[in-house]
């Protein structure tokens, strides 16, 4: 970075508002976790809903400025300091990605893709924004008329972001909202706030004006729950469990604001025999199931995690796929050869715990991991970690099944026909994403047409692009990110009807 460790060196001044750093009104401060060995190494001011206030003031001033203020800078200069972003976090690419992977637990390796992505992310939403045009004309049948469809910035954005993607959600609601004309206060997870802190550092070295990105470190009872309700704040962005996002829902209805939210999934991963025809359609359809449930420990909303299996090959799959889980590297995530790093928190692998025992007390069969692993060089007795687990013979009753666990566990169901599958994917309250594997292209078109989730991968799972929209059906949530929809979320549209020969108009006689 432009200098380097910033954010040890605040020495807990994490709070930015109207273009300064500050400690915490009340002066609380959090330790940071390092999860693979439970060490703290960071110091964050945690803020409560005083020094939210200050941030959403900051905001406000700046959004309902002068001439200059943001919303009123030209689309040209907007999607130029966006591009000036990406090119600084290229450059800050290794010091971020190594925070990421010390923040989140996940691998350095998954850490320098986030940050590719992040990237990714401004470049496109500057690019949409540029070529969008001006308005939209309406005829309105008259030449005396000039009738044109606009859109605005929606005005203060409130940005909530999850614990296991900090940068990369944070980007996905940072990027549209500026490039749409929008100030900001950011609020990330109190568990994996640094980076989100870097990249403001990055928007103030771009050039942005003071008071357009502010952001409070704190928990979200505080912090969280004061942007969902402030009068000042006009559309609220919140990435994570159903349970806050439907207080934050609440919260919002009462001044009725703009609301996005995205929330849990349960998502499946629907494997037809006939992708496993070939020996290597077999080992690409298992490596799939692997990184879908696996990666990043499985903390993550669209983990595959729900393994639907055709019944043919049910055995030979689970057994290679469990036998391959097992040999998942464990480790540090800054360590070179660690394929997956700990979970984010002890409660997060204590919930992930009671899970897997819930599951083989309701007579699932482990086939796999089920423990913490033993320590190592790499493997600090008193990190967080736990082994990739997969669980057999899994039905729709079990809580494991139904329930998202947000952990390294992977359930396994059986189906025999199309229909059957369809069912089965579809038993759930959540719809975020899903996938279906197989050879035949009609049915790959038509199982994917009936499955109700926001995304479905044929023949692939997890990846995204700017371009795509990034939504989910049930309590997945509403809203959509990612894509020109994704922009449309921090816009209002404004109907434009000018008359240009006015006359009276005579509603009543006389």
């Amino acid at each position: 970075m432009a200098d380097k460790d910033k954010t040890e060196q605040r020495a807990g001044k994490t709070i930015h508002a109207g273009g300064e750093w500050l400690d915490a009104v009340s002066g609380a401060t959090r330790e940071i976790i390092d999860p693979a060995d439970a060490v703290p190494f960071a110091v964050v001011a945690e803020g409560d809903g005083k020094d939210t206030d200050l941030a959403v003031a900051a905001a406000r001033a700046a959004f309902d400025g002068g001439a200059g203020a943001w919303p009123r800078t030209p689309v040209t200069e907007r999607a130029a300091l966006l591009r000036r972003v990406a090119v600084l976090l290229v450059r800050d690419r290794e010091d971020l990605g190594l925070l990421e992977s010390r923040d989140a637990g996940k691998t350095v390796e998954e850490g320098r893709v986030d940050i590719d992505c992040v990237a990714d992310a401004f470049r496109y939403f500057a690019d949409l924004v540029a070529a969008e045009a001006p308005g939209r004309v309406v005829d309105a049948g008259t030449p005396d008329v000039h009738s044109v469809v606009v859109h605005e910035p929606v005005g203060v954005c409130a940005l909530i972001t999850p614990w296991n993607y900090p940068l990369l959600q944070a980007s996905w609601k940072i990027a549209p909202a500026l490039a749409a004309g929008n100030t900001f206060v950011v609020k990330p997870s109190e568990l994996t706030p640094l980076t989100t802190i870097a990249l403001i550092d990055l928007l103030v070295e771009a050039g942005l004006p003071a008071g357009v990105a502010n952001i409070v470190t704190g928990p979200g009872h505080t912090v969280g729950a004061r942007l969902a309700e402030h009068p000042d704040v006009d559309l609220v962005s919140f990435t994570g469990g159903l349970v806050s996002g439907t207080k934050v829902a609440r919260a919002a209805a009462v001044t009725v604001k703009k609301v996005a939210l995205e929330l849990g999934g349960k998502n499946p991963n629907v494997v037809f025999a006939d992708a496993c025809a070939t020996e290597e359609g077999f080992d690409t359809a298992v490596d799939q199931a692997l990184n879908a449930a696996f990666i990043h420990s499985g903390q993550v909303c669209s983990a595959g995690s729900r393994l639907i299996v055709e019944e043919p090959v049910r055995e030979r799959f689970v057994a290679e796929l469990a036998r391959r889980a097992g040999r998942i590297r464990l480790g540090r995530g800054t360590e070179d050869g660690v394929e997956c790093g700990p979970l984010v928190s002890a409660p997060q692998r204590e919930r992930t715990e009671s899970y897997v025992a819930a599951a083989l007390a309701e007579g699932a069969v482990l086939r796999s991991g089920g423990r913490r692993p033993e320590p190592s060089a790499t493997l600090p007795a008193t990190g967080y970690f736990y082994e990739p687990t997969v669980l057999d013979q899994c039905h729709r009753e079990m809580t494991v099944v139904r329930e998202e666990v947000f952990g390294p566990v992977l359930t396994v169901e059986t189906f025999r026909t199309e229909d059957e599958a369809v069912a089965l994917a579809n038993d759930t309250e959540y719809g975020l994403a899903g996938a279906v594997w197989t050879a035949d292209a009609g049915r790959a078109r038509r199982v994917a047409g009936r499955l109700r989730h926001g995304t479905v991968w044929i023949n692939d799972f997890h990846p995204y692009l700017p371009q795509a929209e990034w939504g989910g059906f049930g309590r997945s949530g509403v809203g959509r990110e990612l894509g020109p929809a994704g922009l449309a979320e921090y816009r209002e549209a404004k109907h434009v009807y000018q008359n240009l020969a006015p006359k009276p108009v005579r509603w009543f006689a006389g």
